[in-house]
């Protein structure tokens, strides 16, 4: 494989539930050379290592059995497409057995690998003796552990595909490491090509979330065509690193460098130093050039030496919450909602006293339809119709569930306009499954490719160490503020696409200029101080900004800004997915003249 002039590589999840429409538009019309897939998030570990406490032969993504590999398996063989996939979650072996199953009964016989070595879940005790740390809290490991997975990278699926391997399953890995391991094979890139590594990592990290980067979540969201027949992203890779991205013809979606660069910014940190096992990536100075429809070429990744470490995803039970929703219409609609909310806790909070139960350890009441989650900023306070979210977390989950049973008396005997709450009956308290992540060094996970029963232990030179941050560019101070004579004020979206997510409690937020002589006002304007003022309401962290001179853009970090993040948090935007949107309403100052060719 090495000889290959370019390998053609396509993504058909990017989460467990994504549409199984993908893989077999990618198999049958994307003449693909690998076939990759991501399953995994930190809220799924915990999802799936609680299935495997229940069934030893569960905890992985069945659906990759039953809608990938058992109708596609045939095909899949007869194409010769190589498979790599983290679907095997906390279960790999269980998952071979079943694709194995799968292959057996559509009459085709495929070599399955499984990566091993992700899961350290029975080492706790000796990872706590050792006084391993949370990365940004600095607490201590949590008593009762219910996951603990290394991310780990990309070498051990090339050295299983090199083994021969037609599918290769993994448990917990980087995102990105699916198709960066298909690559390290097909160019037989060693440790020491960083930059190649790195520009592998990025071509991994734009398709990992499948349809996002083919006009899925994109800034200008009516460009796009076909949202019902959504075209899944094929790179096509040269031994450089460099790729095409387009999709099988006749499908949905828009492939601009707009809608490549948005994905590039998603969830990436500091992305001078967007750290994945096998190297430390530098994004600053990526590339896009539109080389055709649907079509854009990606160049410009660097790469500096990796860590030392993996980081360690560590997921534990932290009491109970429970959510509820429920219509109320009228005049004073927002007003009404949020009275019956408070009402409804008030209420809840005095019986608590009554039976000896403890308070609520977090309510979250939020008016949806009013713009409770844009704070002061919010445009909607006259609206006659709204859903008001009710949550809560408490240690017992009998406490919520008397909340629960006091939500509905609420539309006889509370304010006018209540309709009755959505879903079928009442909500149920669920656990509250936190996430701690830390850092182990790589020489104490051991990293094992399993090809046929046959065990290889990973060499340490793939994942040696040697990444300094004191090598790290410093970032220059804001651009001076405009000093034109006559200013008006414009909304970001005017000037700039944008794209978030989530880091754990950490919101992500990217943006860069629509047109290269904005990048100024974006620099002077959107300030890490104007962003923390703008999401004051939603903040308790620090906000941190970095450039991006490639696509004249700009990454922020909010810190501590969703409740806990994933399934800990009440907020009703647990993973920062609607934050760009609101950045995008901020407004900015632009020349006079420019306001009005804005406008015009």
């Amino acid at each position: 494989m090495s000889n290959a002039k370019t390998v053609r590589v396509g993504c058909h999840s990017g989460f467990w539930g994504d549409t199984e429409t993908a893989a077999v538009q990618l198999v049958r019309h994307g003449n693909v050379d690998y076939l990759v897939s991501d399953y995994l998030a930190e809220v799924t570990m915990s999802i799936m290592a609680a299935q495997k406490l229940r069934n030893p032969q569960a905890g992985y993504a069945v659906d990759f059995v039953t809608a990938v590999m058992g109708p596609l398996a045939h095909e899949i063989a007869e194409k010769k497409i190589k498979v790599v996939t983290n679907a095997g979650g906390v279960n790999p072996q269980a998952c071979r057995d079943a694709v194995l199953k799968a292959c057996e009964a559509a009459g085709v016989k495929l070599k399955v690998a499984v990566v091993l070595g992700d899961d350290i879940l029975p080492r706790t005790d000796e990872f706590r003796a050792a006084g391993i740390r949370e990365m940004d809290t600095g607490a201590e490991l949590p008593a009762k552990i219910v996951s603990m997975n290394a991310y780990l990278g990309g070498f051990p699926i090339a050295r299983a595909l090199a083994e021969g391997a037609d599918v290769v399953i993994t448990g917990r890995c980087v995102d990105s490491a699916v198709t960066l391991g298909a690559l390290i094979h097909a160019f037989s890139w060693t440790p020491e090509d960083l930059d190649r590594l790195a520009a592998g990592t990025l071509c991994g990290h734009i398709i990992e979330c499948g349809a996002q980067c083919n006009g899925g979540n994109f800034t200008d969201w009516r460009l796009v065509p076909d949202y019902d027949n959504m075209g899944f992203p094929i790179a096509e890779v040269s031994s450089d690193g460099s790729f095409v991205l387009s999709k099988p013809d006749g499908t949905g979606g828009l492939i601009t460098t707009a809608t490549v660069a948005e994905q590039m910014l998603y969830e990436i940190g500091d992305p001078r130093a967007y750290i994945v096992p096998d190297v430390v990536c530098d994004f600053t100075e990526a590339r896009y050039e539109q080389a055709g429809k649907d079509h854009v070429r990606v160049s410009g990744a660097r790469g500096r030496p990796p860590t030392d470490t993996y980081k360690v995803s560590t997921t534990f039970p932290d009491g109970f919450k429970f959510t509820s929703i429920f219509m109320l219409g009228g005049r004073e609609a927002a007003a009404k909602g949020r009275h019956s909310a408070e009402s409804i806790v008030k209420k809840t909070r005095r019986m608590f006293k009554d039976k000896g139960m403890a308070d609520f350890r977090d309510v979250s009441i939020e008016v949806i339809g009013a713009e409770a989650t844009y704070g002061p900023h919010s445009r909607a306070q006259d609206s006659r119709e709204v859903v008001v979210k009710i949550a809560a977390k408490h240690d017992q989950k009998e406490a919520l569930s008397l909340l629960g049973r006091e939500i509905a008396p609420m539309s006889t005997g509370g304010v006018v306009g209540m309709t009755g709450s959505f879903g079928a009956g009442r909500a149920s308290p669920s656990p509250v499954i936190r996430m701690f992540s830390c850092l182990v060094p790589k020489s104490q996970v051991p990293v094992t490719v399993d090809v046929d029963g046959h065990q290889i232990a990973m060499q340490e030179g793939a994942r040696s160490g040697g990444f300094d941050a004191k090598s790290l560019p410093v970032e220059a101070p804001p651009a001076p503020p405009l000093r034109a004579a006559a200013t008006e004020t414009v909304p970001l979206v005017a000037l700039a696409y944008g794209r978030s997510g989530d880091k754990g409690d950490n919101a992500n937020i990217g943006i860069f200029a629509r047109k290269p002589e904005y990048q100024p006002i974006l620099d002077a304007e959107v300030t890490e101080e104007a962003v923390a003022k703008y999401f004051a309401h939603r903040i308790n962290g620090k906000v941190s900004r970095w450039r991006l001179p490639g696509i004249n853009g700009f990454n922020f970090l909010l810190r501590q800004a969703l409740g806990g993040g994933g399934m800990a948090s009440l907020k009703a935007d647990p993973l920062a997915k609607a934050f760009a949107q609101m950045l995008l309403d901020m407004p900015v100052r632009v020349p006079a003249e420019m306001a009005k060719k804005l406008a015009a």
